[in-house]
C-alpha cells in the first residue's frame, strides 16, 4: 500500500468512500484544492498558502471559492519567485490554524480533488494532526493521476513533465494561466478536472470509482 492510499485509509471512512464511489461522478459535489508550498518535504517544509473552490453538479462555484495565506510561514525561501507572496503578503494572512479551521468546515462529504494528491494531501493530514482537526472527506481523486491512466490507456508515451497541471491543461485545449498562486491552480485545477471527466464519459454514465 503506497502513502497515498495510507492517507486515505486513515482519513476517509472505508464504507464511506464505497458508496461515494458508486455515485455518477457528474453529480457529485467536490471541493477542489490546491497548496502553495516552500517545498516538497512534508516534514520539513510549510504551506505558504491555500486555497479551494467548489463544484456543485458540474458548475464551478467561482463565488464560494478561498484563498488564504499562511502568516505564521518562518522561511520563506523561494515563495516570492515562484509565488508572488513575500512578507507584505505574508503580514495580511492569518494563522495555519484558522486557515485550517475554515478549510474543515467544507471537507466533509464531499470528494476532495487535487493536482498531486499525494503532495498537498501529505502537507494537510500533518497540519490537520498538529492542528488536532478530524477531517472526513467522502474520497480523494487527483487530476494529474486521472491524466496518467488515461493516456496510459492510450498507448502515449509519458514523459518526465506530461503532467504538469499546465500540460495537462493543454491537451484538453484549456488556456495557460501564467500568474501561479494557490487560487489560480485550484482554479486550473477544477477545469481541468472537469475537462477529463467530460472526455472520459463520451456522454455515458461515469461512476467516481472509474476515475481512481
Amino acid at each position: 500500500m503506497g502513502l497515498m492510499e495510507s492517507l486515505k485509509g486513515f482519513f476517509v471512512k472505508p464504507e464511506q468512500q464505497k458508496n461515494v464511489l458508486q455515485e455518477n461522478c457528474f453529480h457529485a459535489d467536490y471541493l477542489v484544492i490546491d497548496l502553495e508550498l516552500t517545498g516538497l518535504n512534508a516534514k520539513k517544509d510549510e504551506i505558504v498558502s491555500i486555497a479551494w473552490v467548489p463544484i456543485t453538479e458540474q458548475r464551478i462555484q467561482l463565488g464560494a471559492s478561498v484563498h488564504c495565506i499562511n502568516n505564521q510561514v518562518t522561511n520563506l525561501k523561494q515563495s516570492p519567485i515562484y509565488h508572488g507572496i513575500d512578507q507584505d503578503g505574508i503580514a495580511d494572512g492569518k494563522p495555519l490554524e484558522a486557515i485550517l479551521r475554515q478549510l474543515n468546515t467544507q471537507i466533509e462529504d464531499k470528494v476532495l480533488v487535487f493536482h498531486n494528491a499525494e503532495l498537498d494531501w501529505s502537507f494537510l493530514t500533518i497540519a490537520f494532526n498538529k492542528a488536532g482537526l478530524l477531517h472526513k472527506p467522502a474520497a480523494i481523486l487527483d487530476s494529474m493521476e486521472i491524466e496518467h491512466k488515461r493516456l496510459a490507456r492510450q498507448g502515449q508515451l509519458i514523459g518526465h513533465d506530461s503532467l504538469t497541471l499546465g500540460n495537462c491543461r493543454a491537451r484538453y485545449n484549456l488556456p495557460n494561466y501564467e500568474n501561479h498562486n494557490a487560487l489560480t491552480d485550484a482554479m486550473a485545477t477544477a477545469e481541468l478536472f472537469l475537462a477529463q471527466i467530460n472526455q472520459i464519459s463520451r456522454g455515458k454514465e461515469l461512476l467516481i470509482k472509474h476515475l481512481k
